[in-house]
């Protein structure tokens, strides 16, 4: 017990597990956002919509999410000059979220066409027989009820997500909970297991109440057919 004590009062752990929050939080409204946009290009009529948007989805989803973090930094920031901020820990903290974002979106355009594939093919032949165009259709008929049938699938992205911020050490995110981590093992190897169920617990207590508020409004948005 002494040991947790000391190792709370020398580490701000819990600021690390902010920075991760932080992290999955902006990721997660970036990747919304761009995944809506690609869900909307999978679907569009245009063939090469289509085509950019699945080239885009497969990409992402078969590329080791490390390999983005590190082009962030050697690519993107190096090579490309692509920065946020004069400050070094907030420029790294936002290529970390564009990273993320970038890899996370594919996973959220494919939860929202699985929810799509719950909405019955009349409800946009109907929606054209009223005369609606593919973006009425789709903003206003389609993609609400895509939503309700994609919150398991979307939660269990966002977990991921939250659990993916640690690979943000890759892009040179210093203070989020995979760094500290490294650092308290390197000057306290002596108590490697309770820095290790420090953090495995911290992980454990924010991913359950995501686990369970998704069940619950999977259940409760779910469509009754």
């Amino acid at each position: 017990m002494q040991s947790f004590i000391d190792l709370f009062a020398e580490y701000n752990v819990p600021a690390a597990f902010l920075v991760n929050i932080e992290l999955t939080l902006w990721s997660a409204l970036f990747s919304m956002i761009l995944g809506v946009i690609l869900v909307m290009m999978r679907i569009s009529p245009i063939g090469s919509m289509r085509a950019v948007a699945g080239g885009y989805v497969e990409f992402f989803k078969n590329m080791p999410l490390t390999i983005i973090m590190v082009f962030m930094v050697l690519g993107a920031y190096a090579q490309l000059k692509l920065t946020f901020s004069d400050t070094f820990a907030t420029n790294f903290f936002w290529l970390a979220v564009t990273g993320l974002s970038l890899y996370t979106a594919a996973f959220v355009c494919e939860s929202l066409r699985s929810g799509i594939n719950t909405v019955p093919l009349g409800q946009a032949e109907a929606a054209r027989a009223l005369g609606l165009g593919f973006m009425q259709s789709a903003t206003e008929i389609i993609l609400p009820q895509a939503f309700r049938g994609s919150v398991a699938p979307l939660g269990n992205t966002f977990i991921a997500l939250l659990k993916n911020s640690t690979v943000a050490a890759a892009a040179s995110v210093a203070t989020e909970t995979s760094s500290l981590m490294s650092e308290m093992i390197e000057y306290h190897p002596d108590v490697i297991v309770s820095i290790f169920l420090i953090f495995a617990f911290g992980y454990v207590i924010m991913i359950i109440p995501i686990g369970m508020l998704t069940t619950y409004l999977s259940n409760k948005l779910a469509v009754r057919r």
